[in-house]
This record gives structure tokens, sequence and C-alpha cells, in this order.
């Protein structure tokens, strides 16, 4: 029996990669770096921070910058060819097994349902961050993203629709068939569903961008109150259907309003900003800062739901601009327990 451990619980490390593609944050790349080597330094404060590096050349500039950090010593670079960096999807989905070992899951992946060819080193990552860990690596046969799976470790998974069941990720996969494989796969036995994500997210809506858990029966909704901004209605009818909802162990689910930061725009394009993007390490709480007033907003929310674990902001105003924020960049694996 497999389980997918919630994000709180204990780390062994988080799994990271350096930015190097150019079309992700087109004329910002080395503004992107900036924010990404603040991201690390932050959070090997918390954990181990293993990072990936496309080449030996990439390798070797994140290791100069990596060398003033207070906790250098933290973090270790690994040369990983990949087509990008978002280690949330890209990475494996670690899970324990029954003797408390672990197990990493290596869905497929098609670059968000074949956006952005090509995506083959991405796809190869996964088994091999599990080597680098001397972790079992398990292929799943299900095009899927860690984005997309939103877990409490007691059995409750929350998702949408589009990013599990839609035809540019697992054609002809029917929704009970989906759910077993699920079950088998990261222990879940109740799945919500949502229908939507919000504005500017490529991936046809990640969950972790609107709902998240901040611990078993808790979460956290983002809110948009503006009727005009078009997050509005995806944002009142995932509230709707999370209010009222019954974890997997029964018990009712408290749910939280998150506000959402005001509207980013590049390019003449909505860019998907949301404070539900944070990312929960040993330590802290991650939370995106976009530059706005409403960053206080959001962390104030935070902070009481995270008691012992120090809530700050990092600067993400450049990563986002790839379409994506700190919860995408991360990947946690859990410690092995004997």
């Amino acid at each position: 029996m497999y389980r997918m451990p919630a994000e709180w619980e204990p780390h062994a490390a988080t799994w990271l990669a350096w930015p190097h593609a150019e079309k992700t944050w087109p004329g910002c790349l080395e503004a992107a770096r900036e924010e990404m080597a603040h991201l690390i330094e932050v959070l090997a404060r918390s954990e181990p921070v293993e990072l990936l590096a496309c080449d030996a050349d990439l390798a070797e500039q994140a290791r100069k910058r990596i060398a003033s950090f207070e906790r250098a010593d933290s973090v270790r670079v690994h040369v990983v060819p990949s087509d990008d960096v978002w280690l949330r999807d890209i990475g494996p989905t670690f899970v324990r097994v029954d003797d408390g070992g672990r197990l990493a899951i290596d869905w497929t992946f098609n670059a968000w349902g074949g956006k952005y060819p090509p995506w083959e080193r991405d796809d190869a990552v996964a088994a091999q961050v599990a080597a680098l860990r001397g972790i079992p690596c398990e292929r799943a046969g299900l095009v899927a993203e860690g984005g997309a799976l939103e877990v409490d470790g007691e059995g409750t998974l929350i998702a949408c629709r589009a990013t599990l069941l839609g035809p540019s990720r697992n054609p002809g996969l029917g929704i009970d068939e989906l759910r077993a494989r699920l079950r088998e796969l990261i222990g879940v036995t109740q799945i919500v569903w949502l229908e939507a994500g919000i504005a500017g997210d490529d991936t046809d809506g990640h969950v972790d961008d609107v709902a998240r858990f901040a611990r078993a029966g808790v979460l956290v909704c983002a809110r948009e109150p503006d009727p005009s901004d078009p997050n509005h209605g995806p944002l009142e009818d995932a509230a709707a259907r999370l209010r009222g909802i019954r974890d997997a162990a029964g018990r009712p689910v408290r749910v939280i309003d998150l506000p959402m930061p005001e509207p980013l725009v590049a390019d003449g394009e909505r860019l998907p900003a949301s404070y539900a993007n944070f990312y929960i390490a040993n330590r802290c709480v991650l939370v995106p800062g976009f530059g706005g007033p409403r960053d206080t907003a959001a962390v104030d929310v935070l902070r009481p739901l995270f008691p012992g674990r120090e809530v700050v902001t990092v600067p993400a105003r450049t990563l986002v601009r790839g379409l994506g924020s700190i919860h995408c960049l991360t990947q946690q694996e859990p410690v092995r327990f004997a």
C-alpha cells in the first residue's frame, strides 16, 4: 500500500532546478535566477536542498551563487538535463510504502497536454532524481503532474478535472479507472473535483493555484472579490464546492479564504499569480511575493495556520512570468521512517 504524505510531514530534502530556458523567461532569465537564488537561500535554512542543473556550466554557475549563502553546505548540485525547471511537475511524487520505505512515482509528462515541445528530457527527470537518491521508481502509466495533486496525507485528494481527465492527458480513461489507479499509486480514497484553474495558468487548471491543505481538515481557498476579474467566477465555484465537504476520514473540512494578488500582466497576458502557490518546508512556509499590498494580507491569513513555522514572503514577480511560482518549482522528498 502506497501513501503520498502531506506536504507538512517531515522532509529529507527539497528538489529544485536552476533556471536555464530563455523561452520560459524571455528577456528576464537573469532576474529569474536572482529570485531562484533567494528562494534557495531561504529554503536551505530549513532543510537540505537538492538542485538540478541542465549542464556542467550551469552547475558551476549555480555553485558560485550558492557559495556565499549562510547554509551553502545544505545545498547539493547535480547535473541532470531537462527542458525546463518545474520540479513539481517533472520530478517524482514520493510516496511511502508499508515498510516505512519510500517509492518515487514517475508520472508520464507531456508538457501539460503537448503544449511545449520538446519534453523528452523533462519526462526523464523523475527517474534520474530517484536514482540519485537510491529510491525505487515506478512508472505510473498515467499522464499527470504534481501540481495537479493536493493531498492531506490521509486519503483526501483535491484536483481539477481537466488536468487528469482531459483529452490531452489521459484520453479514454474513465473516472472510476482513474480513481482506482490513484488509490493504488498515492493512497487516496476520496477525490474532490474542482472545475477550473486561474487565469493565465497554461496547465489547464492546477489545483495548487486554487486550494491547498494547511493541515488535515483545514483548507485555504483563493478568492477574488472583484466580479469583473476573470478569476472571480472560477474561484467562487471552487469555494462553493469545497464548503461542506468531509475528508476521507469523515471530518468536516474548514475552508479559509486566501486573497488573490493584484492582477499581474506581461506582454499583454495575465499571469497566474496566486498566494495559494506557497510551499510548506520543515521550518518555514514560503509564500510568493508579487510586490503588491496584498502580499502582507496573504501572510496574515497563513501565519496562524502554521504554528512552529516561519511564514516568509519570497520574491516571485519575475518567476511567475514563466507561468509558475514557488510551489511549481519545488518538490518535497519525505524522510524515511524505519
